[in-house]
């Protein structure tokens, strides 16, 4: 991260390009192996004229050179002389994904705070118009996926100024004035207060360009993982508090002023898991990759043992042609030389310490992801029976309670850009809010399956306690157009009904 820009500083052209230099060679590739392990993506290996091109999967690039046949320089991709059978199981990806599905598998509901009941429900509208136009529980999954790997997104608040001054009180217009921005840390450069590393005092993204030397792919582009550009077809874009400014290659920079946001930075920085002191995140990826390379070695080692034993072979002496004869139920080989001998060798082995060890590391990526099996959709004998909710939130103990504390994290960065749009909308004279009116709340779905008696009987049981019955609607997921003091006891009756 940088610390070289002053409170009341713009960033130089020469400044710039050193502050993108550097992550370019210190932050970046550590970025590119990260995403590269969760995907796994397979690349050419080799000539690319024949029939059959061969592949090899990223995660190979952990393996040892004796399986690989690349003995002296891992880079080079057709040294594979020696090449034996590898297997790539990617553990990662599926825990990854199971660990997004808990954070965002149903839609999050933002919720206002602000004491005036209309005022509340026209930011709410205006809440569900935006992050729907944004992309909605798609976008939040993108937010949850990006964040796992790389350990911290940042979102970035694009505002239609002059689209928002027009746009009046329709939440509708407002939506398409406005757009919610995934950056892709490899994408994204932050530039930190000197002082305080949780201060941004400017934010720079490198675009991709149209000169560049060496096209990108759709999908590398996408990820921001794109070939290094020359500083001459550089196309950058610098964020910093009521300032835009973007320059594309040689041409002269356009600066632009936020009327809306003069004094904000309209980005919010968000961490998988907090690490004190650091501007980064915890990755989900990171501490599985020693593993994941051992789980790929031993696997590939018992493929090879495998290949080796599962087929008996055989010694014959003193039978002439006998690699001529075939081998099968029934055959007679016959010879007039009573030194003559066949010797069957081979055959599969049981390795009860291969097999304990590659148990071994599974549980260790059970322990070190939080993230076991059962989260998957794979049962195993040893879970016990499952005979109730409960029993079944104790299995998956880990996997909810690092889904509880990300929630604090990725729910403080969704209400913030919330409360910048709420900053901005009240300076367009839209939507005129105080302080308290710009508080929001999340209204987050359990992740695992719930009861709909139980739920509705707790609902009655809120509502009769003075919970507000807008709030109890919303959190059984009905829309909040019932008709007051009977929606909720009617919800208890059907459900009732139904079961």
């Amino acid at each position: 991260m940088h610390d070289r820009l002053g409170a009341h500083h713009t960033i130089d052209d020469a400044t710039l390009d050193s502050i993108i230099d550097e992550h370019e060679r210190v932050t970046l590739p550590r970025l590119q192996r990260l995403w590269a392990y969760y995907r796994n993506a397979p690349e050419p290996v080799g000539s690319t004229d024949s029939p059959a091109p061969r592949v090899r999967y990223q995660q190979e690039r952990g393996l040892p050179s004796r399986l690989t046949g690349r003995a002296h320089d891992p880079t080079l991709d057709d040294r594979l002389g020696a090449r034996r059978e590898v297997v790539i199981e990617n553990d990662i990806a599926w825990r990854i994904q199971a660990m997004v599905d808990f954070m965002f598998a149903r839609p999050v509901v933002v919720l206002s705070e602000s004491p005036d009941r209309a005022k509340r429900e026209r930011i709410e509208r205006i809440m569900a118009e935006v992050w729907h136009a944004s992309g909605g529980v798609s976008l939040m999954q993108d937010i949850a996926l990006v964040g796992h790997v790389y350990g911290h997104v940042d979102l970035l608040l694009r505002l239609d100024e002059t689209a928002i001054l027009a746009a009046g009180d329709d939440p509708s217009k407002i939506a398409r004035a406005v757009r919610i921005e995934l950056v892709q840390p490899s994408r994204g450069v932050p530039v930190l207060d000197e002082h305080d590393y949780r201060k941004l005092r400017a934010y720079i993204l490198t675009l991709p360009s149209k000169h560049s030397r060496k096209p990108a792919s759709a999908l590398r582009r996408v990820l921001g993982l794109g070939a290094s550009e020359s500083g001459s077809d550089r196309s950058i874009e610098v964020l910093q508090p009521g300032l835009r400014k973007l320059r594309i290659g040689e041409a002269p920079a356009r600066v632009e002023r936020s009327a809306l946001l003069p004094a904000e930075l309209p980005v919010v920085h968000i961490q998988n898991i907090q690490q004190p002191f650091r501007y980064e995140g915890v990755s989900e990826v990171e501490p599985l990759i020693p593993l994941q390379d051992e789980l790929n070695t031993r696997l590939s080692d018992r493929a090879s043992r495998v290949t080796m034993q599962s087929f008996k072979m055989y010694i014959a002496r003193g039978i002439e042609g006998f690699e001529k004869i075939p081998v099968g139920p029934g055959q007679v080989w016959a010879t007039d030389n009573p030194e003559a001998s066949v010797e069957a060798f081979g055959g599969d082995a049981s390795s009860p310490s291969e097999e304990k060890h590659i148990e071994e590391i599974r549980e260790a990526l059970d322990k070190q992801s939080g993230v076991p099996p059962i989260a998957a959709g794979v049962v195993r004998a040893k879970i016990g029976n499952l005979s109730s909710a409960n029993a079944l939130r104790i299995t998956l103990m880990g996997v909810l309670s690092k889904t509880a504390r990300k929630r604090v994290t990725y729910g403080d960065g969704i209400t913030r850009i919330g409360e910048l749009l709420l900053k901005a909308l009240d300076r367009a004279g839209t939507l005129r809010t105080e302080r308290e009116d710009r508080r929001l709340s999340l209204l987050w779905p359990d992740p695992l399956p719930a009861d709909p008696r139980e739920q509705a009987a707790a609902a009655v049981a809120r509502r009769e306690l003075g919970v507000p019955e807008d709030r109890v609607l919303a959190e059984l997921g009905y829309p909040r157009t019932r008709a007051p003091d009977t929606a909720i006891h009617e919800t208890a009756t059907h459900t009732d009904r139904k079961e």
